[in-house]
């Protein structure tokens, strides 16, 4: 692995190919973009602001010997760039979904689902309040999906099939981070806070944060390209009631 380049080297991976497919005519994410930017930087103040404060709190590092040796309030420069490459990568995959794919037909099953995973996620982040990543993570989720549904919104079939595709560049991207390849973590965690269940290298815990990650960019997007549509008509896609 390229040193101290590593992080920002997956950075840039996560980001290239949906930036350049972002061009291609049968999709134009380009066009959306407009409607990306808001909910981006909104969505990584948040994530930004947890993040200082569980990397100051010993929960989660970064191995110096992976990053290029800028900090910000803590945190390495590559890691304020993974929340614009993979929300970029994420709400990309959820546009093309529907672009290419049309809105799928399974709504109420997206409802079932996201009530099974409210269950699943508050009893567990319950009891584990101990385990700061697992019952933070969990109980956020699990508020975010209350949201959602109490929102109405029309995407979540097509978010839940658009995360089904991200999950495959996430294992690999995710599992180079927490040290499949590299000699050492490039993010390493303290497993005192979470639930030490591990998918090859990838905490459990992880799925379900870039599952919040993705769904406040994805619902950010869709509220801003509804508000526009009701204001003079544009081309749109799903609609977020």
């Amino acid at each position: 692995m390229p040193g101290k380049f590593t992080y920002l080297l997956v950075d840039l991976l996560c980001i290239a190919f949906p930036l350049v497919f972002s061009f291609l005519p049968q999709i134009k994410f380009y066009r959306q973009w407009r409607f990306f930017v808001l909910p981006c930087l909104i969505t990584a103040v948040f994530f930004l602001v947890w993040d200082v404060l569980f990397t100051r709190a010993g929960i989660w590092g970064f191995n110096p010997a992976y990053v290029t040796g800028i900090y910000f309030f803590g945190l390495p420069l590559e890691e304020y760039l993974f929340f614009i490459c993979i929300p970029y990568a994420c709400v990309f995959t959820y546009y093309s979904v529907v672009k290419l794919l049309g809105l799928p037909a399974f709504h109420k099953s997206a409802i079932y689902l996201s009530w099974f995973f409210i269950i699943f996620l508050v009893i567990a982040g319950l009891s584990q309040l101990a385990r700061l990543y697992t019952s933070i993570t969990f109980i956020s989720l699990s508020f975010f999906l209350l949201f959602v549904l109490y929102k109405k919104v029309s995407f979540l079939p097509s978010f839940y099939v658009a995360f089904a595709i991200i999950l495959i560049p996430f294992f690999v991207a995710n599992g180079i981070l927490t040290g499949t390849g590299p000699d050492a973590p490039v993010v390493f965690y303290n497993n005192h806070y979470n639930s030490g269940i591990r998918m090859l290298t990838i905490p459990f815990e992880d799925t379900f944060y870039g599952m919040l990650l993705m769904l406040m960019n994805v619902t950010g997007f869709e509220f801003l390209l509804h508000k526009k549509r009701e204001q003079g008509g544009i081309e749109g896609i799903s609609v977020a009631k």
